[in-house]
């Protein structure tokens, strides 16, 4: 038996579409919990000068339906924690007549938790490059601006991320799918 995959198709105004395949790894009305075990990127992500994703690091993904973001448990290629990544996108479309696909479009904007320290926003020149080049309407631009604002503020007083974000851990990740798909351990 292997974990059901999704396939989440990003689109990135103005034209580019990426197709990101993750397991799913916990399935409720409320939150979808999929794992990227090696993430696709080419290089390094890094926020303030420090790397927070590496090529072929894993990701824990929380997709909340009808939520305008979606968080990020982020890993260097060890496997070392180095916090939370909240990108502002619309409500993922999920399923259909397909009912692991899932279609949702970033916003630009996006959320990052580092432990112990305040929520930062991130993005914002490429956000308003966006906007002002016409990619993202005033209305949508207006919601992204108001879901990344209000994701810090419920940080600042304690209310974010939910505890199911927590829970999901690295580690937890790797057991659901070693419990499921036995085979060689995963990497330390």
């Amino acid at each position: 038996m292997t974990l059901p995959e999704v396939h989440i198709h990003y689109r990135r105004p103005p034209d580019r579409v990426e197709v990101f395949v993750q397991e799913l790894l916990h399935d409720d009305p409320a939150v979808k919990v999929t794992f990227q075990p090696a993430t696709p990127i080419e290089r390094p992500v890094d926020v303030g000068g420090r790397v927070i994703l590496e090529p072929g690091s894993p990701v824990v993904w929380f997709t909340f339906p009808g939520a305008w973001h979606d968080i990020g448990r982020f890993h260097t290629t060890d496997g070392a924690f180095t916090g939370l990544y909240a990108n502002v996108l619309t409500p993922p479309e999920l399923g259909g007549d397909t009912p692991h696909r899932w279609e949702t479009t970033d916003l630009f904007l996006d959320v990052w938790l580092a432990q112990g320290e305040a929520a930062r926003i991130l993005d914002r020149d490429q956000f308003d490059e966006a906007r002002a080049r016409g990619w993202i309407d005033d209305a949508i631009a207006e919601r992204a601006l108001a879901e990344a604002e209000a994701l810090r503020a419920a940080h600042a007083r304690g209310a974010w991320p939910p505890p199911i974000v927590e829970a999901w851990t690295l580690e937890r990740a790797r057991a659901r799918r070693a419990a499921v798909s036995p085979g060689p351990p995963p990497p330390p």
